[in-house]
């Protein structure tokens, strides 16, 4: 029987993205569809969603579905001549029709938990609705979370539903979605989900942990995250929840499109280019000097970095490192984040104007010639459960100079398509760079390992296939019945609310 899959997202590149999220599942999704999978996306249908859309027309009626003990309207829509993979906005205007995704001002909106709650219960409903078939239920990140949740607990009575299995996929376990006691009950759920072995973290409701708790399958974004996870520094708190799923969890790479990052049929750029032809990379590199005010010079490295200007990123150590302010290399920043870091880069641009220079205004174009223009790419993560531009970067013959975590490390080769290294400090970065510096100055060595790069296959065809192996294991998950199967194999065991000692927690948003 063809395998029928409804993704459940939060965020979904073209309509509405914060990171790389959105990216990702468009990226699986629409692969999927063109390989013969019927796919399907629900995204929430917020504001900029829907100015982005355009004409939509009604899936289905309007439908009702049970929010925190009351009756919620929603409406479900769809882009008129949609084809697959077909892409779904479920309509609450009190929930989604905001200024922003996830909150506003740098503050998350205090309901996030009902938002996001009413989200899983909808497309649960919405589930029934196109369910006929192997229908398999992928949930990503938290936002999804409630899904398997609500599956095997609210509905745990339906047979008609029990036998969706559901897949959750972890984009960045750094976010759980985790909110105070008394959500428990505003979302439905009854108090035996208080319990460390379900929901409760800390003092806290942990939807994540839930949905590792219930899902038939969970993968992350790259086979090393997945190693990471399982261990108290990569675990982000939940280390013994993604021990206990023991071979439940998979690690399975993102792709990226392929055929939009090209830069021999690519239309951003100042003149196109491949691994057999790399004349018009220089082009773009002068293109790229002159556009962003610095001198144009080919006998210098370009260092390029384009992300979101946060710590997880490593900002800390570019700002605090030697590099910028000592080594013949220039030095470009795309993107925006924290305050300090911007202001920090600003400062050292001001006072080191022919090295240094930052684009707070992101734009897709602006990428697409950064990396068109580049020499290397910086990525000194704190932590990086996969990362798109690292990939996208060698295709463009910049090559990565990355800490050796997540998915840099499974999808960089050190010393041929790019620099890894392990320690987190600014004299560890410092010496990364000094190496890409050499490297650039053996021209001749340096382009054979950029052409090798662009030559590297990071399409959605291994991926998908991977999916397709994780899917077959859920929908066998559901055909034979388990022991307690509508609980998740355990009989919750009832705790008291939480008094004023609470424990540390991860704030809830993207």
């Amino acid at each position: 029987m063809k395998t029928r899959v409804l993704h459940l997202t939060a965020e979904l590149w073209p309509y509405a993205r914060t990171g790389g999220l959105g990216q990702a599942v468009a990226g699986l999704a629409e692969y999927q569809a063109a390989s013969g999978t019927e796919s399907h996306v629900v995204l929430p249908l917020y504001r900029e969603a829907r100015e982005r859309a355009g004409k939509l027309e009604p899936l289905c009626d309007p439908f009702t579905v049970e929010s925190g003990g009351r009756p919620v309207a929603v409406r479900c829509w769809r882009q008129v001549g949609d084809k697959y993979p077909h892409t779904m906005f479920l309509e609450h205007n009190p929930s989604f029709d905001r200024a922003g995704i996830y909150g506003e001002g740098g503050s998350d909106y205090p309901d996030n938990a009902r938002r996001f709650a009413l989200f899983a219960s909808a497309a649960i409903e919405i589930a029934r609705r196109i369910g006929d078939g192997n229908l398999i239920l992928h949930a990503h990140d938290w936002h999804a979370a409630l899904v398997p949740v609500f599956l095997r607990r609210v509905y745990r009575d339906e047979p008609e539903l029990q036998r969706f299995p559901s897949v959750l996929t972890v984009h960045n376990g750094g976010f759980q979605g985790v909110f105070p006691y008394r959500v428990l009950n505003e979302i439905g759920l009854p108090q035996e989900m208080w319990s460390p072995d379900f929901m409760e973290w800390y003092g806290r409701v942990n939807f994540l942990k839930g949905g590792l708790r219930y899902a038939d399958m969970v993968t992350t974004v790259s086979p090393t995250h997945a190693f990471e996870l399982l261990t108290d520094v990569g675990g982000f708190g939940l280390q013994h929840s993604f021990r206990a799923l023991g071979d439940r969890l998979d690690g399975i790479r993102n792709g990226i499109d392929v055929d939009n990052w090209d830069p021999n049929n690519d239309p951003e750029i100042a003149a196109r280019f491949s691994a057999d032809d790399l004349s018009g990379k220089a082009t773009n590199k002068a293109a790229l000097q002159e556009s962003w005010g610095l001198s144009r010079r080919p006998d210098v490295p370009v260092f390029g970095m384009s992300a979101r200007l946060v710590a997880q990123k490593g900002l800390d150590q570019i700002v605090a490192s030697h590099s910028l302010r000592q080594l013949d290399a220039q030095f470009l920043f795309l993107g925006a984040g924290e305050a300090q870091f911007e202001n920090a880069l600003r400062e050292l641009a001001a006072r080191y104007p022919a090295r240094v220079a930052v684009n707070t205004a992101f734009t897709d174009t602006l990428e697409h010639q950064l990396l068109a223009g580049a020499d290397f790419l910086m990525m000194p993560s704190l932590y990086e459960p996969c990362g798109l531009t690292q990939m996208r970067a060698q295709l463009y013959g910049a090559l990565p100079v990355a800490r050796r975590v997540g998915g840099l490390a499974d999808t960089i080769e050190d010393g041929v398509t790019g620099i890894l290294y392990d320690a987190y400090s600014p004299e560890a970065f410092d010496r990364a760079v000094q190496r890409a510096v050499t490297l650039y100055q053996d021209r001749p060595w340096f382009t054979e390992l950029a052409k090798g790069a662009m030559r590297k296959d990071f399409s959605w065809r291994q991926s998908a296939e991977a999916y397709a192996a994780v899917y077959r294991r859920a929908l066998a998950a559901r055909a034979i019945p388990q022991p307690g199967a509508s609980d998740g194999g355990r009989t919750p065991r009832k705790r008291s609310a939480p008094g004023k000692g609470g424990g540390r927690g991860v704030r809830a948003r993207r």
